[in-house]
């Protein structure tokens, strides 16, 4: 078993990265080479802005590159409590939002001619419980009335057609969500970038950002450069001058296994839907099949960090839930564990705006392939001084109490959803 992402591991290698010292000046430096940063720098490249992107360590190899690999249509909340804490309109100006993350993904993978197996494959909502799918229906309902007809309702006796389980009990489908392979995906978007004439620096992690006349001054582990504008899209990232953030994002360790290939006959039995597949649970799974029939099924598992030791104990939770949602995959054989960090607000609703002078996207929340790039293309419409709608404007977000960048309190939270999953 590979402790590694398996997007990373059979994604080709980025090679187009700037050799030598970071030094000279930009109209626009780009922080964080992940989806959002790799789409800021493509974008801005297309517009004919200079661009440096520094990346603390290799291009899609944080979050962007350790997820499930799905690209999910639709506001992850429920849609009326969404629209109840911020108007109709704005619920659906949101809602929308996801949409068009998807549309922009499939957009860059045919306009670039990346090879990253992108499927418009659809996302199944499912039931855990009798009683989550009663809410299912009336939230479905609600979505079809007001926000998203494409939306329908898979009834428990009709849930064969989608998943090889008797687990749960009937689903909300989603028809315009889609799948890719995000390690390819994210070694596209920077190869795309540099085509474009961005500049992209790895292992150049940011110690320190300056004001300066004229803009700002960046200094990292391999030089300095200076900039007219700073785009930060550094998400969960522990490292570098980012305090501000880091009291405002928790970081929450998100884990993953991926099976052995189990052929096309056996992948197609347990998934003959093949969507992406998510659960109702607030500690829950999120599954789908790889391009080589392998099932990738991840979850929360454990409330803990990222780490050797914290991945391969999740990893094993992750196991034994696998073995109970499909018991005829008992003897197969796990070829990858891993896990990442997932940048959680506190709503859990995406942050975008200016801190400091400098743009900033963050806080996806477990739902960053789509929403990610879409606001890369925002955040860079906004440095080049271009009128964009910004979903995210004017979001209050106050620091968390008592949270001052280490997340010290996530086994409370993870005893405290583990309580409401078990009374239902």
């Amino acid at each position: 078993m590979k402790p590694d992402s398996y997007w990373l591991d059979t994604a080709p290698s980025f090679t187009g990265a700037a050799a030598g010292p970071v030094e000279g000046h930009c109209d626009v430096a780009v922080i964080g080479g992940g989806f959002t940063g790799l789409t800021a720098a493509l974008t801005l490249a297309r517009l004919g802005t200079s661009v440096r992107l520094l990346e603390a360590g290799l291009v899609a190899s944080e979050a962007s590159g350790r997820n499930g690999g799905h690209c999910n249509s639709g506001l992850a909340h429920d849609f009326s409590a969404t629209a109840a804490a911020h108007g109709l309109e704005r619920a659906r100006e949101m809602y929308r939002s996801f949409d068009a993350g998807v549309d922009r993904v499939e957009a860059i993978v045919r306009e670039e001619a990346i090879d990253c197996h992108f499927v418009r494959s659809g996302k199944l909502k499912l039931a855990a419980r009798p009683g989550h799918f009663d809410s299912m229906r009336r939230a479905q309902e609600v979505l079809a009335r007001e926000v998203d007809d494409d939306t329908a309702i898979i009834e428990p006796g009709d849930l064969g057609t989608e998943v090889g389980t008797q687990a749960y009990h009937g689903g909300l489908l989603y028809r315009r969500s889609a799948m890719l392979h995000v390690g390819k995906f994210g070694k596209g978007l920077a190869a795309a970038a540099v085509r474009a004439g961005a500049v992209i620096h790895e292992h150049a992690p940011v110690t320190a950002i300056d004001e300066v006349a004229g803009g700002y001054r960046l200094v990292t582990a391999k030089g300095t450069v200076t900039a007219e504008k700073v785009i930060l899209a550094t998400g969960a990232s522990q490292v570098g001058p980012l305090g501000w953030f880091r009291r405002r994002i928790v970081p929450v360790g998100s884990f993953i296994i991926v099976t052995e290939p189990l052929g096309e006959n056996r992948a197609r039995a347990i998934m003959p839907g093949n969507r992406t597949c998510t659960t109702t649970q607030n500690i829950g799974n999120y599954f789908r099949l790889t391009p080589d029939n392998r099932l990738v099924w991840g979850g929360r598992a454990r409330f803990a960090m990222s780490g050797p030791t914290s991945d391969l104990k999740s990893g094993a939770v992750l196991q034994q839930q696998l073995r109970e949602a499909f018991p005829q995959l008992a003897d197969c054989r796990i070829d990858y564990c891993w896990g990442g960090l997932v940048d959680m607000t506190q709503d859990r609703l995406p942050r975008s705006g200016v801190h400091r002078g400098m743009h900033y996207a963050m806080g996806f929340s477990g739902h960053g392939v789509q929403m990610s790039t879409y606001m890369g293309e925002v955040l860079a419409h906004e440095a080049a001084g271009r009128d964009v709608v910004n979903p995210w404007r004017g979001l209050d977000w106050p620091a968390i109490p008592f949270h001052f960048g280490k997340p010290w309190f996530l086994p409370f939270v993870g005893m405290y959803y583990r309580a409401k999953d078990a009374w239902g």
